[in-house]
């Protein structure tokens, strides 16, 4: 279900880029009430509008990688093909996209925990099924990544 977002609640997502953020100070740079900037918030993530989360720079844990897949599927179901996609370990998010691919896929790979990119294609992205092509680029420094 499409979802109206009026100019408030856009600035309110744009000012969570940082996660940590309190709302105080948000309220003071729009010029509303803690209370109406937190109720939104929560309005929002009840609404599946927004949804916060914390993301690791790869860069700085050597075990620890990110990688983005492009991926082709045999599928016009591209949303069910990406909610399949998402149960997959190691996978944070999963689009639907226009161009080359299908979907792009982001994953966190820990060699530690027993997730390299081998193990992913084996152990998790064999288990999908009409998948024709992937290409993976690895992230080495990330930037506002979301």
């Amino acid at each position: 279900m499409i979802k109206k977002i009026d100019e408030t609640n856009k600035t309110i997502i744009r000012s969570l880029k940082d996660g940590r953020k309190a709302y105080s100070a948000i309220a003071d740079e729009l010029g509303i009430t803690e209370n109406t900037v937190r109720t939104r918030v929560n309005k929002m993530i009840e609404d599946g509008v927004l949804q916060i989360t914390g993301l690791v720079n790869p860069e700085y844990i050597p075990s620890f990688q990110v990688a983005m897949m492009g991926i082709k599927v045999k599928t016009l179901d591209l949303e069910t093909k990406a909610k399949e996609l998402t149960r997959l370990n190691g996978v944070i998010s999963c689009a639907v996209v226009t161009g080359r691919y299908d979907l792009i896929l982001q994953i966190e790979l820990c060699d530690t925990e027993g997730l390299s990119l081998l193990e992913f294609f084996k152990n998790e992205l064999n288990k999908v099924k009409d998948i024709t092509e992937v290409e993976t680029f690895i992230v080495y420094q990330s930037h506002n990544l979301v």
